[in-house]
């Protein structure tokens, strides 16, 4: 899909104010760009379609009669059946239109798409850590390995929020990593592994120079269990307390406030360096998606994604229950079979997971990303990949697992924003890029978060919150090839420390969220 400009702003052009989007040869809807009364005349190219029907902004409108039982087309791709008889200009949504089968005949390596390598290095400020990586803040990360020690953990970080930091200009923060379980969480249960790998993965975390791994003393997930051959660099400053050994809260408090202090201390000392931007791990995630999201701050994440892996690095899309249906995209981009089934078999363990929950993955969209245009999760799942780019899908992991391989990556995690983030993180993200349509508010501590807006007017509206407009490629002022290197601009500036929005309102504490699975007894 490519949107041309038609008038760049400044420019003199009669060609008149774009009304609708027709994204593929031979689709059967369109997707309106305002909202368009029934009665008004829309341009298609060379054809005219008269709406029969009011049709919001951001939803479909029909441009050929579709008789009942139809497959409906978008982005050239099958999104749904209509269920009723469906005139030319009618109003497509739920009211229409269904689900299909999703059945498909996969392929593996078969449209293989070759990023040419960039002509010049980027680069961005950065701490190099001893063990080679990169990070892209300097945190002290206070771990909890059991809920029954998140209060106390959040009374330390809460001694060093807002003005008392000034003290050291060179540290980002002290943020507390609580969680809802740990204490009766079986550790050897898929559920406990699962924590176990996310506690860890944030222990060992390239933002995270220094670490208080802080428990009750009881837990079953125990502190030495986390703090075990954890794959952090030597250069991370590790301590740890347990509650009931220290002499309860209030000793704990003030033990970890001490602890807390000499590593301010001592990471006030170490300093960003000059580094390629081969070294970021970014990772590509989206919420409160609408029907612009497919058109506009997906794919041009997708293009500043291809960009970033030509440069050598890594970025990982997530959220397995939103590219249900759109899988085969992916599957056809593996660099082997391999990676396609490992893709593949995490979408038959959801299948799984769901049916045992009395659902299907057909549940989704959510009521939000209705109002906004999407109508089947077919229709939101193929907006969604288009997150990851067109480069080469190098690997598949699970959950929380650390991302080692570089190019285009996925993790498996729900779609839930807060814990896909989180598992994003816990894999090594070091800077996340959220895109939202209707205007999700997200932060991703110890990871700066990057919210892009799908439309213009939602940016307008709530300007204090989003990092970028890419509703402009819809207006015609910009266009997807742009936008992408505007966001990769953005997340090479952010990644040398430029705060985001969501850093100055000191989001991201709240928003660390495992996936909690498995057996507690």
């Amino acid at each position: 899909m490519s949107l041309a400009s038609p008038g760049r702003s400044g420019a003199a052009t009669s060609t008149p104010p774009r009304t609708a989007l027709l994204l593929a040869p031979g689709d059967d809807v369109a997707v309106t760009v305002v909202d368009v009364l029934a009665g008004t005349s829309v341009a298609l190219g060379d054809t005219v379609v008269t709406a029969s029907s009011d049709v919001p902004r951001g939803h479909k409108l029909a441009v050929r009669p579709l008789p009942a039982g139809a497959q409906v087309h978008k982005y050239g791709q099958v999104i749904g059946r209509t269920t009723t008889d469906v005139a030319v200009g009618a109003h497509v949504h739920a009211h229409n239109l269904g689900m299909d089968s999703v059945a498909h005949a996969y392929e593996f390596g078969t449209a293989r798409v070759t990023i040419p390598p960039a002509t010049t290095t980027r680069t961005f400020e950065g701490f190099r850590r001893a063990d080679g990586r990169v990070g892209t803040r300097s945190y002290v990360g206070i771990v909890t390995s059991v809920n029954c020690s998140a209060s106390t953990a959040r009374m330390i970080a809460d001694q060093f929020r807002g003005p008392v930091m000034d003290a050291w200009p060179h540290v980002d923060g002290v943020v507390a990593l609580t969680h809802d379980s740990g204490c009766g969480l079986v550790p050897e249960s898929e559920g406990g592994q699962v924590l176990r790998r996310t506690l860890r993965g944030y222990a060992a975390h390239p933002n995270v120079q220094g670490l208080l791994v802080l428990g009750l003393g009881c837990e079953m997930l125990a502190v030495q269990g986390l703090l075990a051959d954890l794959p952090a660099s030597p250069d991370t400053l590790v301590e740890h307390l347990t509650i009931q050994d220290t002499g309860g809260i209030r000793a704990t408090v003030r033990a970890g406030v001490d602890v807390v202090r000499t590593m301010l201390d001592d990471l006030e000392t170490r300093r960003r360096v000059t580094v390629p931007a081969s070294e970021l791990v970014l990772g590509l995630n989206c919420g409160g998606s609408d029907g612009y999201s497919g058109i506009t701050a997906n794919p041009a994440l997708g293009r500043a994604s291809d960009l970033l892996v030509a440069q050598g690095g890594t970025s990982v899309l997530a959220e397995t229950p939103e590219v249900f249906g759109a899988e085969h995209l992916l599957t056809r981009r593996a660099v082997s079979e391999a990676v396609g089934r490992r893709l593949l078999d995490r979408i038959d363990w959801w299948q799984d997971y769901v049916r045992r929950g009395g659902g299907t993955l057909d549940n989704n969209p959510s009521p939000g990303n209705k109002a906004g245009g999407l109508t089947t999760i077919l229709e939101k799942s193929l907006g969604a990949v288009a997150k990851g780019g067109t480069a080469e899908l190098t690997a598949v992991y699970e959950y929380a697992e650390p991302v080692v391989d570089r190019g285009f990556t996925f993790m498996d995690t729900p779609g839930y924003d807060p814990v896909s983030v989180t598992g994003i993180v816990a894999g090594g993200a070091t800077v996340v890029v959220f895109t939202t349509g209707r205007g999700s508010v997200l932060g991703a501590k110890p990871a700066p978060c990057v919210k892009v807006a799908t439309s213009t007017e939602m940016y307008e509206r709530m300007r204090e919150d989003m990092d970028l407009d890419a509703g402009r490629i819809v207006t015609g002022t910009a266009t997807i090839d742009e936008v992408g290197h505007e966001i990769l601009e953005l997340v090479l500036d952010v990644a040398s420390g430029r705060a985001t929005v969501s850093e100055e309102l000191d989001l991201g504490r709240d928003e660390f969220v495992p996936w909690q699975l498995g057996a507690v007894t």
